[in-house]
Formats: structure tokens, C-alpha cells, sequence
């Protein structure tokens, strides 16, 4: 694929390009209230779902076709683009009709082949930019697929966001960052544009601000950023939602880096580091919630807590491992004596 870096008009697309909106649009106040505000603040393009995919029934799934006029207000009396998601034909069908300027493939769309062959088919001879996020698993051949299908349909305005990957984990952020997956993607295609959409990384508005750091460091294009003029009134993903005021006060604190080094960029290395340590932080979450049920299954038994035999042969075991990935033994030892102390102690919580 012969990709290049997409322009928007009236939009300076120096580093970084913004996006910024409600998750839903909810209504025509709410919706030309939030794009005001945000084009007050400079703001160029303006996001809204029209329609919602939603995990299960019963969720605000999306105003429909009846918001779309409200996005051409938004044009008509801001000058600003608009964008909206689209999982359908059908969505494809009136959001073109509607004059809506840039088009998002969400998550679960990317995730299923035969519906993004059915976007690629609907989206024959449409000029304007098409951006696909990841999808839900951490697939880069699936990324990827998704778009050669929309390039192999004769759509040249194209580009990706990068919002996680899904885990039934216990973690830090909703979705995984997973950086090493869009860092791939940049190297394969090193003029497609990519977006960062921090809102659905962090899942938590406090969240938005060091993702956005992060995925700047990482040499990102763009942001999409969840905007609401009323957060916590929001109808869907109220907690990672943030006023037009604090994504403006939010950007002007974001450093731009200077990404022009002969050697590998010492910010990709540290942000290697930080995505190792949030597994390992999710892993020993993992493995104290099956020290409680073991646990539980000594106190239901009449068990003592400490089993001598296991701990060395844990010790003994791990120490051999470790060893034979090249580390420290007595490194590992201490390692594996400091998460064997807080098992006992989360144990012995339980046996009281």
C-alpha cells in the first residue's frame, strides 16, 4: 500500500493534529454548546457518536440520523470539520448525505472481516479521510487487514487510531496501550497519520493528559479526545470525558519533542519499560487473587498456611528460570521471597 499523510483543510496539521468532542452526540444544545467551546479554543474538528455500539442492550446506543443535522450546524456556525464513527452501510449511506467530513471505523467493527469487506464495498468512491482504530484484540495483521481492505475498495484518505486492546484483566487503563503494536504499524507505513485516542486508553479522565504525553513522545500524529461541555451528565463513558476548559489548559502543558534522533528514541525505550511494569503490576494482581483462593481452600481444609516443601521447591524452581533467561539468581531469589511474604500475609488475612 503507497499510503501518504493526510491533510485537512483549514486544519494545521504541524504536530499534533486534534480531534476533540462528546462521545455521543445527546442533544442539538448539548452538542453545538461543546463544539462552540472547543472552537473557541481553537479546536478544528469536531467528534460526536451518532451511533453507539454498546458491550449490552439496554445502553444509550446513539441519538442516530436525527443528530446528524445538529453536525451541520456545527459546520454552518463554526467552520469546524466534523467527524462521526460508522459500523454500517446504512451509517455510511447518511453520513455522506449529511456532508460529514472524516469517518472512524470503531474497534468491534475492525475486529470482524466480513463487515469491514461491507464498509470497504460502501465506501467506494468517497473523497474524504477514513480512519480505523484498532481492533478489540491485539492484532496488527487485523489493523492492518482492515485498511488494506478500505485502500483495495480505492480509498486513498487514510489513516488509524490507536485506542488499546481489551483484557478481562484487573488493570491501570481500560484498554492496554500495547505501544509496540502502533510503533509496528508506523514502521510498516511510515507515512500513515495515527492518531492517539488517550480517552479510551485510560478509560479515567485523569488518564488523558500523560497518555497524550506518551503518545506524543511516541511520534503520534494526532489526539482524539473525548470532550463534553457536562462530563458527568454525560449519556456514555461519562468518567473519561473532560470539559473543552481542561483539554485546552491539558494541551498547552503537552510538550512536543523534537523525534529527529539517529538512534532509537529514548522516550520509545521508557515507554517500553512502563508498559512491561504495568503487566508485571498485573500479573502479581493476578497471582495474589489466586494466593486468596488458595487461601480460602486451606482454611475450608484446616491447612497450615506454610508449606515448607513448596516454598523451596517455588525458590528453587524460579532461581533455575531466571537463570536461564540471563538473570541474577540471587536477584530472583529476593523477588521471589518478597511476593512469597505478601501470599503468607494475604493468607493469613483470610484464616483469621
Amino acid at each position: 500500500m503507497e499510503i501518504e499523510s493526510l491533510t485537512f483543510p483549514g486544519v494545521d496539521t504541524m504536530r499534533p493534529v486534534i480531534i476533540a468532542g462528546p462521545c455521543s452526540a445527546e442533544s442539538r444544545e448539548q452538542v453545538l454548546k461543546t463544539a462552540t467551546d472547543l472552537a473557541a479554543r481553537g479546536i478544528r474538528i469536531f467528534r460526536a457518536g451518532i451511533w453507539k455500539p454498546r458491550t449490552k442492550p439496554g445502553g444509550f446506543e446513539g441519538i442516530g440520523a436525527e443528530g446528524l443535522p445538529w453536525m451541520k450546524m456545527v459546520k454552518q456556525e463554526t467552520g469546524m470539520l466534523v467527524a462521526t464513527e460508522v459500523a454500517t452501510p446504512y451509517h455510511v449511506f447518511e453520513a455522506v448525505k449529511a456532508g460529514i467530513d472524516i469517518l472512524w471505523v470503531g474497534a468491534r467493527t475492525v475486529t470482524n472481516p466480513f463487515a469491514m469487506q461491507e464498509l470497504a464495498d460502501a465506501l467506494k468512491g468517497v473523497d474524504i479521510p477514513i480512519l480505523v482504530k484498532n481492533p478489540i484484540n491485539p492484532d496488527l495483521e487485523l489493523w492492518i487487514g482492515a485498511i488494506e481492505r478500505l485502500y483495495g475498495a480505492g480509498i486513498r484518505k487514510l489513516g488509524a487510531i490507536h485506542r488499546g486492546f481489551s483484557s478481562y484483566e484487573k488493570k491501570i487503563y481500560r484498554n492496554l496501550p500495547l505501544w509496540h503494536i502502533p510503533i509496528e504499524l508506523r514502521r510498516r507505513y511510515p507515512h500513515l497519520t495515527i492518531f492517539c485516542d488517550p480517552s479510551h486508553i485510560g478509560g479515567k479522565r485523569e488518564l488523558v493528559a500523560p497518555i497524550s504525553q506518551q503518545a506524543l513522545d511516541l511520534n503520534f500524529d494526532g489526539l482524539i479526545v473525548e470532550s463534553h461541555c457536562n462530563p458527568d451528565c454525560a449519556l456514555s463513558d461519562a468518567g473519561q470525558q473532560i470539559t473543552p476548559e481542561v483539554l485546552d489548559y491539558t494541551l498547552k502543558m503537552l510538550v512536543v519533542r523534537d523525534n529527529a534522533q539517529t538512534t532509537e528514541n529514548i522516550s520509545v525505550l521508557r515507554q517500553q519499560i512502563d508498559e512491561i511494569d504495568e503487566q508485571l503490576l498485573s500479573l502479581l494482581s493476578k497471582r495474589m487473587r489466586i494466593s486468596r483462593e488458595i487461601g480460602t481452600y486451606k482454611k475450608e481444609h484446616n491447612m497450615p498456611i506454610l508449606q515448607s516443601g513448596r516454598y523451596n521447591e517455588i525458590l528453587d524452581k524460579r532461581g533455575k528460570m531466571g537463570k536461564s533467561l540471563d538473570l541474577n539468581p540471587e536477584f530472583i531469589s529476593e523477588i521471589m521471597k518478597s511476593i512469597h511474604g505478601e501470599s503468607v500475609k494475604v493468607q493469613m488475612e483470610i484464616m483469621k
